[in-house]
């Protein structure tokens, strides 16, 4: 048990950042994860904690939620959420790990360099950027910024923006669960850690509601992306490192 505190701690981190961000605690969260556990059971754990977390936004960010939003990028999302949950039962565990660091430093670099870029308000991008983050959160366990990329055309209010992006992310996550249930992704021995996940999931979204409201979110962004590319690049790093460990055994 003593040795999950670290990961504990990171767990709260992820979420207060996921939160104040927007993105979701997902891409930060998954690579912390991995460190600490085979990478298909990180999959069952991340959406088991998203769960939590979303039902904590939804609770705490009581704004009206847009409703046509959540049916139209929602839906697809949670469609290719299945699909992709599907499929990373049967790509190799260390493939699926190094595309998940290489997709999100190459995601956090796009977000830095086009951190004011704003996407077209239309039915035909919502579609789209549910089906890419569903499928990405499906096979690789993190879509949450291409869902936030999507969100951030419609310029939504920061609290109605999360909560509306909480309740798509519920319909996302509680779909992924039991797919990677049905996978095996999702065993007894490590469900003690999923009663310490609600309560770090309720509250680090407390304490990101806390600090949203006094900062400047930008700014707050841009240095959780670069914690974000420190941390993806050092799995890659470590992925190239254990495959010339394996050539000179």
């Amino acid at each position: 048990m003593e040795k999950y505190i670290l990961f504990y701690f990171l767990a709260l981190i992820a979420e207060i950042i996921g939160t104040i961000s927007g993105f979701g605690s997902s891409i930060l969260f998954v690579p912390i994860a991995s460190l600490y556990f085979d990478f298909k059971i990180v999959l069952g754990i991340t959406a088991i904690f998203h769960v939590f977390s979303n039902i904590s936004k939804i609770y705490l960010f009581k704004n009206t939620i847009n409703k046509n939003i959540v049916i139209k990028l929602g839906i697809p999302a949670v469609v290719s959420v299945i699909v992709g949950a599907v499929l990373s039962n049967y790509v190799p565990q260390k493939e699926l790990e190094l595309g998940m660091n290489i997709f999100i430093v190459l995601i956090a670099l796009l977000l830095i360099k086009y951190s004011k870029m704003t996407l077209e308000q239309s039915d035909k991008n919502l579609f789209i950027g549910g089906t890419i983050s569903g499928f990405l959160a499906g096979i690789i366990g993190t879509g949450g910024s291409i869902r936030g990329l999507t969100l951030a055309a419609f310029n939504l209010e920061k609290n109605v923006f999360i909560a509306t992006s909480a309740l798509i992310d519920f319909g996302v996550d509680f779909s992924r669960a039991v797919v990677y249930y049905l996978n095996g992704f999702i065993l007894k021995e490590y469900l003690f850690i999923i009663p310490i996940l609600l309560l770090i999931s309720i509250v680090g979204t407390w304490i990101g509601k806390l600090i949203l409201n006094k900062i400047s979110q930008d700014f707050f962004k841009n240095i959780v992306l670069i914690v974000i590319i420190l941390t993806a690049i050092f799995r890659v790093v470590n992925y190239i490192s254990s495959l010339n460990i394996n050539k000179l055994q």
